[in-house]
């Protein structure tokens, strides 16, 4: 009887799964297997929204499996350790897995890899969550591309296959085997349950993938052009979270949008292959989580304020465009995307909080936390990443969202304390006569903060710390 490892990771799907086909493709029997490896760094470890996430994801996926004929077999350890243990444990000739991109991951398995070797096991890895393989997409010289544009460009020219891989109808098991049960590993939050709305939002798994697409291709993407950057709308495809646990292949979707009807849908794609963008960068500089990839802000003078951190964590800055944000994202364990732009340059420009402060908030609380989509934008905000704007462009919170929330409908959504408020205030309550206040029930530093820095006194002082880096870059 041979025996084969399927070892999930951000892969946790039966359809278009290129480990579990290939496996099934020479196995008698399949195990399997998902790791909590509890022993890669703080950055790599789900935070808590996507430990919620995971939960959830983890339990769709083995009532499926289960369905099929097969059981989940639930580790919790280090991977290089487990994977060749449960290996010899089956009499396994082979273990098939998605390809890691993230640093720990992928060092994780090349020591699954010689583990096995050494055993005589097969390891083989699988393009399973990206479109392309990032040692794929190269300049014409053969060297890596640190700009968007020519690098979709490139993707483009490649092109993505049309052929999709069907989920298996059956999936012989090994019965038995000794497996954690998901309740032991507390990935639910306990009390409080911060997350108790998350289900209001969002449902984990490949079903709920695939209905969260159908949706938005029947329904938004032809207007995804406009759309998308209106947080007061419904206007953007919510796939993320779906997407960083695999619960849907990169593929999968590619193929849909490309058959949609709209304008929206070139603009999607192009959104997609940001993702891919990310990927690539991390994976050609590891330290992207940490390291800013312009050399000169590693002495940027960043301020060290916790109760600003603070403040802009809970979404009470007086700013309702970023309080909005933040408080969507303590709520859902997601933010509109043109708000996370705003939020984060008010963090990381006006208060001069270091973006890895920021980029921690998000990985502890966004459902959809990613670590390379996660660090490059931060740095990308920040003005020290690739393609970055220049960090002298500070984003104005109050025009942004007179530009893309006209009607406040979602600061109103997300901060009711001034609900009441004209549309001409709703995103600079202490522009509003105080009559006006009154009249809304409004009491600035009582129902509703005052701003805790001007947007001039902040633009001005970002402006003199970026002239310092600036200055010492020339002295050298």
């Amino acid at each position: 009887m041979r025996v084969i490892i399927v070892w999930f990771k951000n892969d946790l799907r039966l359809a278009d799964n290129p480990a579990l086909h290939a496996a099934l493709q020479s196995a008698d029997r399949i195990v399997p297997v998902f790791v909590l490896d509890d022993h890669v760094p703080d950055i790599e470890k789900p935070g808590g929204a996507s430990r919620w996430w995971l939960h959830h994801s983890l339990s769709a996926l083995a009532t499926s499996l289960y369905e099929r004929g097969a059981e989940l077999v639930l580790r919790r350890g280090e991977a290089s350790r487990i994977i060749p243990a449960l290996a010899m444990e089956t009499g396994a000739s082979a273990v098939h897995t998605a390809r890691a991109h993230e640093p720990a991951m992928r060092a994780a398995d090349s020591q699954v890899a010689a583990a096995l070797q050494a055993n005589k096991i097969k390891f083989h890895r699988h393009l399973s969550a990206a479109l392309f393989a990032p040692e794929r997409i190269t300049t014409k010289t053969g060297g890596v591309y640190g700009v968007y544009t020519p690098f979709s460009r490139a993707c483009f020219e490649v092109g993505v296959s049309e052929d999709e891989l069907p989920a298996p109808a059956e999936i012989p098991g090994v019965r038995s085997l000794a497996r954690d049960e998901l309740s032991s590993w507390a990935l639910l939050p306990s009390q409080p349950d911060w997350a108790r709305a998350f289900p209001a939002s969002w449902q984990p798994g490949e079903a709920g993938a695939h209905q969260k697409l159908a949706s938005f291709l029947k329904t938004a993407v032809g207007a995804y052009g406009d759309a998308r950057n209106l947080p007061g709308r419904q206007g953007t495809s919510r796939l993320s979270p779906h997407l960083h646990f695999g619960e849907i292949s990169p593929r999968s979707i590619w193929n849909r949008a490309t058959r949609a009807q709209g304008q929206g849908v070139q603009t999607y794609l192009k959104e997609l292959l940001w993702r891919e963008f990310s990927m690539y960068l991390l994976w050609h500089h590891p330290n992207l989580a940490n390291t800013p990839m312009r050399a000169e802000f590693a002495s940027f003078p960043w301020a060290d304020d916790p109760a600003s951190l603070r403040a802009w964590q809970r979404g009470q800055t007086g700013i309702p465009i970023v309080d909005a944000g933040m408080r969507e994202l303590w709520q859902t364990g997601w933010m509109h995307n043109r708000v996370r732009m705003i939020a984060a340059s008010f963090l990381v420009k006006h208060l001069l909080v270091p973006w890895q402060a920021g980029e921690a908030w998000f990985w502890d609380t966004l459902v959809d936390a990613d670590q390379a989509a996660n660090a490059a934008s931060w740095q990308w905000v920040a003005g020290c990443g690739a393609d970055a704007a220049p960090y002298f462009r500070i984003f104005n919170p109050v025009l942004q969202g007179l530009k893309f929330d006209s009607d406040g409908a979602y600061v109103r959504r997300y901060i009711p304390e001034i609900a009441a408020l004209p549309d001409q205030y709703i995103h600079a309550p202490w522009d509003a006569p105080e009559s006006v206040l009154t009249s809304a029930r409004v009491k600035l530093g009582l129902t509703y903060p005052k701003p805790i820095i001007t947007l001039t006194q902040g633009r001005e002082r970002a402006l003199t710390a970026y002239r310092r880096i600036s200055k010492s870059g020339q002295d050298d």
